[in-house]
């Protein structure tokens, strides 16, 4: 016997957050996708009148398969090729404060990595889901302005720019997943950072460099990019008092497919 459709709508108006959820836990859209479906399927054999709090029953299923999926998912990083960085997940520029309401950074997404499975659930069920990131799009307007002054700085070779831009203590991590060239190991400290810009703008020169769109990318300002018309990448910066504090660079084209179709860049995604 079919459920009635009142079920199916209950579910379909929790989808968005369980996604969510299963993305901030996994870092992979796929991944999530994947968990959501099979939440569904597991809701679809229960019996509506032995749940007395859908909203519970499905956030707390959701939370389990991911972790389940989670624990296959780090085995799997251990072997990765250089840092490994979520799949960024896309908004445009325009997004309002709703968009955020509820969505966690790139740089907070990197720093669970350190968390075990099960903390990493209990963080983001406690401390994530429950309490709004309003302030992330409160600063909106000044994290676009950096991130169009770094692109621009970077590309130029504007040592100067570029200084102004970054904390002394700024790290840069890549994720090329073995499949592009990315630097292997994170980058830290502004002087280090200029010399390595310095040295891409002498090798490459600034028309290397096309910036495709400015974007938020997992709630950081940054922007999608092309490196030698080929290249595809995303650029979230993560801003702590004016000052650039992180740089989160992904060029793997397994995680950009997405992205390469949202903005219709699917011939330009090629490896180096």
């Amino acid at each position: 016997m079919s459920r009635p459709d009142s079920a199916t709508d209950v579910f379909e108006a929790h989808r968005p957050r369980l996604a969510r959820l299963a993305y901030r836990m996994l870092g992979s859209l796929a991944e999530a996708e994947d968990v959501v479906q099979e939440a569904w399927l597991r809701w679809s054999r229960v019996d509506p009148a032995e749940i007395r709090e859908p909203a519970a029953w499905l956030t707390r299923t959701t939370t389990r398969l991911a972790l389940d999926l989670l624990k296959s998912a780090r085995a799997r990083r251990e072997t990765y090729v250089g840092s490994w960085l979520p799949e960024p997940l896309i908004t445009g520029p325009e997004a309002d404060a709703e968009t955020f309401a509820d969505d966690l950074t790139l740089s907070l997404m990197t720093a669970m990595e350190r968390l075990s499975p099960l903390e990493r659930a209990a963080f983001l069920l406690h401390d994530v889901f429950e309490v709004g990131f309003d302030e992330v799009a409160a600063t909106a307007e000044e994290g676009e302005r950096i991130a169009r002054a770094f692109f621009d700085a970077s590309r130029s070779g504007d040592l100067a720019a570029l200084g102004a831009l970054l904390a002394e203590g700024a790290t840069l991590r890549a994720d090329g997943g073995g499949k592009v060239i990315a630097f292997h190991n994170p980058i830290h400290g502004a002087r280090k950072l200029l010399r390595l810009f310095a040295g891409l703008n002498r090798k490459y020169g600034a028309e290397a460099y096309e910036m495709i769109r400015p974007m938020w990318i997992d709630g950081l300002p940054g922007y999608v990019s092309l490196e030698r018309g080929r290249v595809l990448q995303t650029t979230a910066l993560a801003i702590e008092d004016g000052r650039i504090v992180d740089i989160f660079i992904t060029r793997n084209p397994d995680k950009l497919a997405r992205v390469a179709a949202l903005l219709d860049l699917s011939g330009r995604e090629a490896a180096n």
